[in-house]
């Protein structure tokens, strides 16, 4: 999987797309996204579907791509979690999102519910990402 480099990869992103995973936070974000692939259902993918899950009240660790363009088409998702108190992180690829999910397409972002196969490395991300500064001009 050579291509950009992470640094590189950021330098697209938006301003607005914060928190954003570190290196290595992103590498376990997309680990467990494999994961939740292999279960039915346990990962939510693209705007609509996530959107619309989130409002009929499903939980789980939203990661949203940070290189969406225009970003008006999500950039509301980030208040919808806090009002749900959803933890949610930005990484820096729709491509690489796309990728960890199996798919040739890019995604903008992805639901990963909890599930007993890996809840280990699910509970350790929602601390992780809990644990990130909040977004710029975001603090209360």
């Amino acid at each position: 999987m050579e291509g950009p480099s992470y640094e590189d990869k950021l330098k697209f992103v938006s301003v607005i797309a914060q928190p954003m995973a570190s290196k290595k936070l992103t590498k376990k974000v997309y680990k467990l996204i494999k994961k939740g692939s292999k279960q039915k259902t346990f990962v939510r993918n693209g705007l609509k579907d996530v959107q619309s899950r989130i409002r009929k009240g499903e939980t789980g660790i939203v990661v949203f791509a940070g290189d969406v363009t225009p970003i008006e088409v999500m950039c509301h998702m980030p208040a919808v979690c806090e009002e749900k108190s959803l933890p949610y992180v930005y990484t820096p690829s729709r491509q690489d999102l796309g990728t960890a999910m199996g798919v040739k397409r890019g995604c903008l972002m992805v639901m990963i519910r909890e599930h007993e196969d890996y809840k280990e490395l699910y509970d350790e991300l929602t601390q992780e990402i809990a644990s990130l500064p909040p977004p710029v001009g975001m603090e209360e």
